[in-house]
């Protein structure tokens, strides 16, 4: 029996979320967690492009034909988390809650940029927007 594969796209080159991303876990009965780089070029990177999504400003769960981002994309994460370990513990009990994903993810995008610019780091930029280069 074949598992789905789940992708979770992000900017490798960011510290925090690669933290998080090395961290989180899925609940086996869901399927397999598959982490992709942002920066390098992929089937769900182009259909991320394609749908219009601005990965520097945000993450993405693809579950499915489905795709979640940014903030929900955290919340569908938590829900299908495994329950092991304090970090995926404390990661559900706090996205869990729509609501509150939707509130704190945009303080954590703003906490990553700030991050990524006193790094130094350029932007994936995968929409190809002028001028947009630098955090």
């Amino acid at each position: 029996m074949n598992r789905e594969v789940i992708d979770l796209v992000y900017d490798r080159e960011c510290p925090a979320c690669n933290a998080y991303c090395q961290v989180v876990q899925i609940r086996k009965s869901v399927g397999d967690l598959r982490i992709v780089d942002a920066r390098e070029n992929s089937e769900v990177l182009t259909e991320i492009t394609s749908q219009g999504l601005d990965i520097d400003q945000g993450m993405v769960l693809k579950m499915g034909n489905q795709l979640y981002y940014g903030s929900d994309a955290i919340h569908e994460l938590a829900l299908i988390g495994s329950r092991s370990g304090v970090f995926n513990r404390l990661n559900y009990w706090v996205f869990k809650s729509k609501t509150v994903s939707r509130i704190l993810y945009p303080v954590l995008r703003f906490c990553r940029n700030f991050l990524l610019k006193i790094l130094g780091k350029h932007k994936i930029n995968n929409l190809g927007s002028k001028n947009n280069e630098k955090f």
